[in-house]
């Protein structure tokens, strides 16, 4: 069996820790694996398939001998890196937002636009996390009457926000069962026993950049150019895992048996119609691994051809490391 070259840049970050855990779950046959980072983590030891590998410092000359690179690093940092990267002979596949509304970078989510990568000119761009669940939830429904708008309200874990948003949900938890004061530095004001109707930043219409991401890279992956996605971005005191409702209509009237047919057929996804006595996932339950977990599907009231529905997705693993990762296999088995 051939053995391919990947690196992963950002390797010490949870996303980059994340994809180094699943290259090893997915056994993907890794010749070399090079875990880069910025100096100050160089020489660090990371495991991988039983042995301690060091983290090297990222640089220009890194991605020599790479047949893929796998990106957990900010949009300023992929985008210094990346022609570097291609210049290697290597395939990009960038979690950052620096690539994905180029129109020369496909943008994908294996089950749902998976040949699309094969169209690539050394950058593939991993979507959103949000956008990668809902799309997930949704494709199903898609396919048996294209959808030409949707409402979603996300609830997003406090992991979105990178590891300092975890830690500083555990401070602010453990500073309000002590009676002590609560420090506020990643979130805007309390996450704790609180939510923040607010992520990312403002653009023109009074909507954030993380809302519009749901439209712009929803069209890209779905095919779909004329969707409209009217979109709020909610920060809740979840550790992990993304939860959205969504409420989508289609060209077409769809039935509620039907649309729950085609999700539970669908690759990736696990429609929830009586899980422990209740129609519905929470983010507890879909921590830690990588189906897209769909219930309570429903007749909209409001509009006709709607359908209304809750998800959860685990937005460190399918939303971001193993949807990459899944991108890389997928390449790998067509050879």
């Amino acid at each position: 069996m051939k053995k391919y070259n990947i690196a992963v840049l950002g390797a010490t970050g949870a996303v980059g820790r994340e994809m180094i855990k699943v290259l090893e779950e997915y056994q993907i046959p890794v010749g070399t694996l090079k875990p880069l980072a910025s100096a100050r983590s160089a020489g660090s030891l990371i495991r991988f398939n039983g042995q301690d590998i060091a983290i090297e410092e990222a640089t220009e000359e890194s991605f020599e001998g790479m047949d893929f690179v796998l990106g957990a690093v900010k949009n300023a940092m992929s985008k210094k890196f990346a022609p570097a990267i291609v210049k290697a002979g290597a395939v990009y596949i960038d979690n950052s937002s620096a690539f994905r509304m180029d129109p020369e970078v496909p943008l994908i989510v294996p089950e749902i636009n998976g040949e699309d990568a094969f169209n690539n000119k050394g950058i593939i761009a991993n979507p959103n996390c949000s956008t990668i669940i809902t799309m997930m939830a949704v494709a199903a429904i898609s396919r048996i009457s294209p959808i030409r708008s949707m409402i979603a309200c996300t609830y997003q874990a406090v992991s979105g926000a990178g590891q300092d948003g975890l830690i500083e949900l555990e401070n602010q938890m453990k500073a309000l069962a002590e009676g002590k004061e609560i420090e506020t530095k990643v979130f805007p004001t309390q996450i704790a026993n609180n939510v923040i109707p607010f992520i990312g930043s403002l653009t023109g219409n009074d909507y954030t950049d993380e809302e519009m991401k749901m439209q712009n890279e929803g069209r890209r992956i779905m095919h779909l150019p004329d969707l409209k996605v009217t979109c709020t971005c909610v920060r809740v005191p979840v550790m992990r895992s993304h939860s959205i409702a969504a409420t989508v209509y289609t060209e077409e009237p769809v039935s509620v048996e039907a649309a729950n047919a085609a999700i539970a057929k669908f690759e990736g996804v696990r429609l929830i119609e009586d899980y422990q006595g209740r129609s519905y996932p929470t983010p507890l339950d879909t921590s830690n691994q990588d189906l897209v977990w769909v219930g309570r599907v429903r007749k909209d009231l409001v509009q006709e051809n709607g359908l209304t529905l809750w998800c959860c997705g685990d937005q460190i693993r399918k939303g971001a490391a193993s949807n990459a990762v899944q991108i890389l296999k997928k390449m790998i088995e067509k050879g």
